[in-house]
């Protein structure tokens, strides 16, 4: 156990730590404006010092660089988690930062629609807060850890988080989206979802299919059993569609289309 390069980590001791899980295809990160906008945004928020060498090239060439160190820059999946640096206790001596920066191989580089039975239901045990640091991607994830677990222990493949209104926020490791009658809707970011990437790329995409009207709205559990489609969005996998809520099972048709028009956006350049 390395105790030591843990005892002043900020990130380990205080959650003070905001990252970035970004998908690389062919030696590129996909979208990689907006995952280094999100992070400068967040970084902000959050008051810590920017390096002025720490530009969209700069973060581009670090993940790139420790891709190429692991074998996997032709398709990886890469997090930059960047902590501040320093003593204190709450309050933190210093606001400059460090950053860390971990990759794994995958499989499949492009997104690919998994058909398989997916079934979630809502986590009723802890409440997202509706507030602009909710819609950051910090190191305090327990509720998406406590939520994991008791989705394991119930037999589902994922949960639907609410908000302190009781509304539906995002499920355990994306966004959520739900089409009924020809409309698509996702919470907006005042609802205490994260900003996902994914997010953003769907629904600029569906505001393309003319069949579509696409907006954002507050959705409630019981919006969810009326829908005719569900399906969870995060950068990684792409779009996951929902199969199965409770006794309600889903149709996957837009996911199908949504997921062809993406990967042929990523073709494209």
């Amino acid at each position: 156990m390395q105790t030591d390069s843990l005892q002043n980590n900020r990130g380990f001791l205080f959650g003070d730590a905001v990252f970035e899980t970004v998908k690389i295809v062919d030696q590129k990160i996909l979208f990689v404006e907006d995952h280094y906008f999100r992070l400068m945004a967040s970084m902000r928020i959050l008051r810590m010092e920017i390096p002025m060498d720490f530009t969209l090239e700069h973060f581009e060439n670090i993940i790139l660089e420790e891709a190429h160190k692991n074998d996997c820059a032709a398709s990886a999946r890469a997090r930059i988690t960047v902590f501040r640096k320093g003593d204190g206790l709450y309050l933190p001596e210093q606001n400059e930062v460090d950053f860390i920066i971990s990759v794994n191989k995958i499989e499949n580089p492009m997104y690919q629609l998994h058909n398989e039975t997916y079934e979630v239901d809502i986590y009723k045990d802890f409440h997202v807060s509706k507030q602009l640091i909710s819609t950051l991607k910090t190191t305090n994830r327990i509720i998406n850890v406590t939520g994991s677990i008791y989705a394991k222990e119930n037999g589902l493949d994922n949960c639907i988080l609410l908000n302190d209104d009781k509304n539906v926020a995002e499920a355990l490791n994306g966004n959520i989206f739900i089409l009924k009658d020809n409309i698509l809707s996702t919470p907006p970011l005042s609802e205490g979802c994260l900003n996902g990437i994914m997010r953003k790329q769907v629904l600029a995409i569906a505001k393309t299919i003319e069949s579509i009207e696409v907006k954002e709205a507050i959705i409630s559990p019981f919006d969810l059993q009326k829908a005719d489609e569900l399906f969870i969005t995060n950068t990684i996998r792409g779009i996951q569609p929902i199969t199965k809520y409770r006794k309600k099972e889903f149709q996957t048709a837009l996911a199908e289309n949504l997921v062809m028009k993406i990967n042929a956006k990523i073709r494209l350049g």
